[in-house]
């Protein structure tokens, strides 16, 4: 048996976008003998196709075990009860550890659950906030919260001056629940990430310093901050953790072998992906526009669409698409895909899981954001990093297939194409030498590392 040095107990907000980043993190901590125990809810752990073995698991309760957020029906019910009942049932999860002789020293929590903090402090233990997403998008929400950005903007075309960034932004470029009157109890969430965060020990970020030099040292003068990205698994990347090959944690069973398989009969870099997460939903009119973008295109390309998303595809489209042109499938090994040298680009929704994914294995980006933080992921995609372009959408809010298919040929042959892949290559081996030994990422896991070791 391994002596632990100290022992973390990690709390993610439970959806799979934000449990994978916190659990490579853990891998990189129990790598340096750091115990981990990871706390899900148990209507999470009952949608799980697979789990990560390597870690213990530890159920808590959200208040809603059969159906999570669905059984709530409202976000608002849903954030409300988990707070009650999550204190509740963290609090007894903390007492059975210390009492089974393992004591907790530390909880790493995902921002969106403020109320660990109080938990934490309730056990005299300390804590990291681990936001999933970007230093941008954080920044933004935190002058939401200063009330330093005033909502709605005004007008469409109204340029916004946000402290931190070096040039302003359009309205399009900001995360959707700041500008729509309907999202207003998701901003109130998002905003009260930093209701408490002047109580925290430290401010882990899923980004690297050289990603956002600016922004990052602008937020560093407020908070305890640490980038400690891109979390994907290490053989994408420094390759010093040997198993850690993919998350081990899905929702959706993937069709390895059918992808896997299609790609090795295509030419090299010939292959546009497709993929919008495990969340998005998109109009049926957008999809009907994408599949003829798509096809009008002449790449051959490999699209995800899940099984729900499915009868939204246009009539006979599946009937008639030729295996050498096109496979849709239901789900996919993004990385393994992605790593893939048949593929030349990868049009995505712009999550920042994926955006992180895409820059680590230097594959350029055809962007559509839909909501959320990925407008302004987007927008840093195509005009910070220049890894990118973005198919933007008519008044209607849809993106026409013409627009889709001219920013395909863009990336795909275009002499500026050549100038995004290049550009990519480069943020690849930036992604790759910050979490080997001695990079910015490396060495704050190294600090947090040793801090908490002294600490506990």
């Amino acid at each position: 048996m391994t002596t632990h040095q100290a022992h973390c107990l990690i709390l993610p907000y439970p959806v799979q976008g934000h449990i994978n980043p916190m659990l490579q993190f853990s891998k990189r901590l129990q790598s340096k003998r750091i115990k981990i125990t990871i706390a899900l809810t148990k209507s999470f752990l009952k949608n799980m196709k697979e789990l990560p073995t390597s870690m213990s698991i530890e159920a808590i309760s959200d208040g809603y075990d059969d159906g999570g957020r669905d059984q709530a029906g409202s976000f608002l019910a849903y954030v409300t009860r988990f707070k009650e009942i999550g204190s509740d049932t963290l609090s007894q999860l903390i007492q059975k550890l210390a009492n089974s002789g393992c004591p907790v020293n530390c909880i790493v929590y995902d921002p969106f659950l403020p109320w660990a903090v109080e938990v934490a402090k309730n056990f005299g233990l300390i804590s990291a906030a681990f936001f999933t997403q970007n230093c941008a998008v954080d920044n933004i929400y935190y002058h939401v919260h200063k009330g330093v950005i005033k909502l709605p903007p005004t007008q469409n075309d109204e340029e916004i001056l946000i402290p931190g960034f070096s040039s302003p932004i359009e309205v399009s470029d900001v995360p959707t629940f700041v500008i729509d009157p309907e999202a207003e109890r998701i901003l109130e969430m998002l905003v009260n990430q930093f209701s408490n965060l002047d109580k925290v020990d430290w401010v882990l970020i899923n980004s690297f310093y050289e990603l956002e030099k600016e922004v990052i040292d602008w937020m560093s003068k407020i908070y305890p901050i640490k980038t400690i990205g891109p979390t994907i698994p290490s053989m994408y990347l420094d390759k010093r953790l040997h198993d850690d090959k993919e998350y081990g944690l899905s929702i959706f069973k993937p069709m390895t072998n059918e992808c896997l398989n299609w790609l090795n009969h295509q030419p090299i870099s010939s292959v546009v992906y497709v993929s919008f997460g495990s969340l998005a939903k998109l109009e049926a009119e957008q999809m009907e526009e994408l599949a003829w973008g798509l096809k009008n295109s002449n790449n051959n390309f490999l699209w995800v669409v899940r099984s729900t998303e499915e009868p939204k595809l246009p009539k006979n489209f599946l009937e008639e698409l030729t295996s050498e042109k096109g496979l849709v499938v239901s789900w996919c090994p993004q990385l393994q895909v992605l790593e893939h040298e048949s593929i030349g680009c990868f049009l995505t929704h712009c999550g920042w899981n994926s955006t992180l994914e895409a820059i680590s294995l230097g594959v350029p980006m055809v962007t559509m954001p839909q909501w959320t933080d990925q407008p302004t992921n987007a927008k840093f995609v195509k005009d910070v990093w220049e890894i990118g372009v973005r198919a933007k959408q008519d008044e209607k809010g849809i993106v026409r297939r013409e627009i889709i298919e001219e920013c395909i040929k863009l990336v795909m042959e275009e002499e500026k194409g050549k100038l995004i892949r290049e550009n990519a290559k480069k943020w690849k081996e930036l992604a790759r030498n910050v979490v080997d030994e001695g990079g910015s990422s490396d060495k704050n896991i190294e600090e947090f590392v040793s801090k908490l070791v002294t600490i506990s």
